[in-house]
């Protein structure tokens, strides 16, 4: 998906509206039905480029960041200090 895609879709929404992430998360068992979705906030975003592949801006993804608080502020933490090496 593209930043202009996600803002049209987003664009009639109310402004003040939540934004979450849900995961769909696979069946486990094929005789089971069950789908489970996991709900997070998303606390940020991060512009990011796989080290290993060159190119352009245009190879630059955006990650929308959410999860558990603590998990999410290490995760943050991590990314930090690593660019500053």
């Amino acid at each position: 998906m593209r930043v202009s895609e996600l803002i049209e879709m987003l664009k009639d929404q109310p402004p003040d509206a939540e934004v979450e992430l849900a995961v769909v998360a696979p069946i486990v068992d094929d005789d089971d039905d069950d789908i489970t979705v996991d709900r997070y906030t998303v606390e940020g975003m991060l512009p990011w480029r796989d080290e290993d592949e060159e190119g352009n801006e245009e190879d630059v993804v955006i990650w929308l960041v959410g999860g558990e608080d603590d998990d999410v502020e290490a995760f943050l933490d991590a990314i930090e200090h690593h660019d500053d090496e």
